[in-house]
């Protein structure tokens, strides 16, 4: 009896998978398209797999009522109350915050010392930018007495690939020299943030006025986008209080476990303006965000920031599926005023698109 051949089954197997190889190698293509073309959303998207969270700071109770003697606050933390207040240095880095810049300085005056202020004339993207700080110095002319402006004085460079982070590090270094020129000696206190990274009163004089507490701590600060209508979380944590010691060294990265729960505001993009909003865009650190030209449009802009969306249609920036799901979507809007800057409710006419129901902005104006 003759052998069947084996060969015609294997035939047919090959015949009929070709047709899903060929689709494979149709599609391979646009597969690339999509990964090239996304790569920053298919990365966030995937972080909770290829990235593992930082580990959880121990966060310290902030304590805190109108009225309430500081000794008996200090008592309330475990700390003691000093016979005389510490000096309090506030130190920054500016690019064109002037209306957060403004509540910041006026909100902390009476507690601030003085304010340590770098601004340069390039952006962290090697932009020619304006002086802004010197160009409104009017609206802090006020606070002269206590304000020690630096500037940071470099080439305007657009190089592809450029990284913006090492023109960031080098303008952080140089607010370590203006810091060290202001006047502030052992024993002084030091904030270290960026102009948007607001501490609260009540946290400036907890470091003030109680002895024992540590030596250096990270601030929670409540997170806000575009203005206080959209609280996203209390994620922000790079502004910090240090003590000051001949070693302290101006940084915004992480330096200790220990952080001070809601100790303030961080207001992101908290512009007046569409020019400020693309300024901002195209200046900072993460400005390779802005995939397309379109994301520049002022129609595309103001739409955003009254529905509480992500300016460069990005994904939240999450360790877990929970919470990168969680997060997706608008921001929720918050109809509370409450518990914000003093000085930004007294002036709530000048500052109205800061607050609930003001999310309309405006081109240039005076």
């Amino acid at each position: 009896m003759a052998r069947r051949s084996p060969h015609p089954p294997a035939v047919k197997r090959k015949l009929h998978h070709s047709p899903v190889l060929a689709l494979l190698i149709l599609l391979l293509p646009s597969l690339l398209v999509v990964i090239v073309c996304h790569r920053q959303q298919i990365s966030y998207l995937l972080r909770p797999i290829w990235d593992t969270p930082p580990r959880p700071f121990i966060r310290l109770p902030h304590y805190y009522a109108q009225d309430l003697p500081m000794d008996h606050l200090c008592r309330l933390h475990g700390w003691s109350i000093l016979t005389a207040p510490r000096r309090v240095f506030d130190a920054i880095l500016f690019s064109n915050e002037l209306d957060i810049l403004e509540i910041r300085y006026r909100e902390l005056a009476p507690y601030v010392h003085k304010f340590v202020i770098l601004e340069s004339n390039i952006t962290f993207t090697g932009i020619a930018k304006p002086l802004y700080f010197v160009e409104n110095y009017g609206r802090f002319e006020l606070l002269s007495s206590k304000i020690v402006h630096g500037i940071f004085t470099g080439q305007a460079d657009r190089t592809p690939g450029r990284d913006p982070f090492q023109l960031e590090f080098k303008q952080r270094v140089a607010l370590n020299s203006l810091l060290r020129g202001s006047g502030i000696a052992p024993g002084d206190v030091v904030i270290m943030s960026d102009a948007d990274e607001i501490p609260s009163t009540d946290t400036i004089k907890l470091v003030q006025w109680c002895d024992g507490v540590p030596p250096v701590m990270h601030l929670e600060l409540r997170h806000y986008m575009y203005s206080f209508e959209f609280p996203v979380d209390y994620s922000s944590w790079r502004a910090t209080a240090h003590m000051f010691h001949p070693g302290t060294r101006y940084r915004h990265s992480r330096q200790t476990d220990l952080i001070l729960a809601d100790a303030g505001w961080h207001c992101s993009f908290c512009f007046r303006t569409m020019e400020e909003f693309v300024f901002k865009m195209t200046a900072y650190s993460h400005a390779d965000r802005v995939r397309r030209s379109s994301f520049l449009d002022h129609s595309r802009i103001q739409k955003i920031i009254c529905e509480g969306r992500d300016l460069f249609d990005m994904l939240p920036e999450e360790y877990s599926f929970q919470e990168l799901i969680k997060k997706m979507g608008p921001i929720p809007r918050s109809a509370s005023a409450v518990h914000l800057p003093s000085y930004l409710l007294e002036n709530a006419d000048k500052f109205r698109f800061l607050l609930p129901g003001g999310c309309s902005r405006s081109k240039i104006d005076a």
